[in-house]
C-alpha cells in the first residue's frame, strides 16, 4: 500500500460537488483530489503565490480540468458563506497558532450538512527498531522547533476534541498507520528514509544554533533513525483522518 493509498482510499467527491482545499502548497493532495473526483468542481486555495504556480503546473502536466486555484489567507477566505459542499485540509491545521479559529472560519463557507476532511501527523505517535534515545531526541528537536514557530507537530491526537470544539457534528477519526519493514521496501524508501528522517534531518542547523540539541547527539539520532531502515529494522508512524459534518 502506498501513502496515497493509505490516506485517500476513501477521498472522493460526488459530481458537482463544490470543494475547497484549504493550504493546497504546491499541489501534493490537489492532484490526487483532482484524480479521484474528477467530476466534481475543486477551488485549492494558498496563501503563497510562488506554491500555487507549482500546483498549477502540477495540474497541467495532469491534464486535469476540474482544479482551478486562488491565492487566499485562511483567516480571510474570500467566499460567501455555504459556498462549499465539502472542505478539505491536509498537513497544515499543524502549522497554525490557532486550529481552532481557522476550523471555524472553514465552517462558515460550507453548507448545512456540508463535510470536512482534516488529514494531519502526529510525530509522537512514531517508534521504531531499534530504539534509540538519540533518534526520539531529533525527533523531538523538530517537535521543538515547530512549537516555538506557533505549531504543533503533535496536532493527529487533538482532531477530535478540535472539531468538536469548532462545531462540527458527527466527528469521526480515522488512524491511518504507516509501518515500514524490510518487506516493504516502497515504504521503507519512499516513507522511513525520503519522507519522516528527511524531514528530520533539515531542522538539523536550526535545532543546534537554537540550543535544542548537541551536534553529535543530533547526528547520531538520524544515523540511528536510517539503522531503523536496515533488514532487521521498523518504523512505524500514525497520521489521523478526520470528518466532520457543518
Amino acid at each position: 500500500m502506498t501513502l496515497v493509498d493509505l490516506l485517500h482510499s476513501d477521498t472522493e467527491y460526488n459530481a458537482e460537488s463544490r470543494v475547497l482545499e484549504i493550504g493546497c502548497g504546491v499541489g501534493a493532495q490537489t492532484v490526487t483530489l483532482g484524480r479521484k473526483s474528477p467530476d466534481a468542481s475543486i477551488i485549492a486555495v494558498d496563501i503563497s503565490e510562488t506554491s500555487i504556480a507549482e500546483a498549477e503546473q502540477k495540474i497541467l502536466a495532469e491534464e486535469l480540468t476540474n482544479v482551478r486555484f486562488l491565492q487566499a489567507d485562511i483567516f480571510h477566505l474570500p467566499f460567501c458563506p455555504q459556498s462549499f459542499d465539502h472542505v478539505f485540509v491536509c498537513f497544515v491545521l499543524e502549522h497554525l497558532k490557532d486550529p481552532l479559529s481557522a476550523l471555524q472560519k472553514l465552517k462558515e463557507v460550507l453548507r448545512p450538512g456540508g463535510t470536512i476532511t482534516v488529514i494531519e501527523g502526529d510525530h509522537g505517535s512514531a517508534c521504531f527498531y531499534p530504539d534509540s534515545a538519540s533518534a526520539r531526541t531529533a525527533i523531538f528537536c523538530q517537535v521543538e522547533l515547530q512549537s516555538r514557530a506557533g505549531g504543533n507537530a503533535l496536532l493527529g491526537r487533538s482532531l477530535f476534541p478540535l472539531l468538536t470544539g469548532a462545531g462540527y457534528n458527527r466527528v469521526r477519526v480515522s488512524p491511518r498507520m504507516v509501518y515500514a519493514d524490510s518487506s516493504r521496501p516502497e515504504m521503507v524508501d519512499g516513507f522511513t528514509k525520503k519522507t519522516f528522517t528527511a524531514m528530520i534531518k533539515a531542522v538539523r542547523e536550526s535545532a543546534i544554533r537554537e540550543g535544542i540539541v548537541a551536534p553529535a547527539v543530533f547526528d547520531k539520532g538520524i544515523s540511528d533513525l536510517y539503522r531503523t531502515t536496515e533488514e532487521d529494522g521498523t518504523f512505524c508512524y500514525t497520521f489521523f483522518k478526520a470528518f466532520g459534518k457543518a
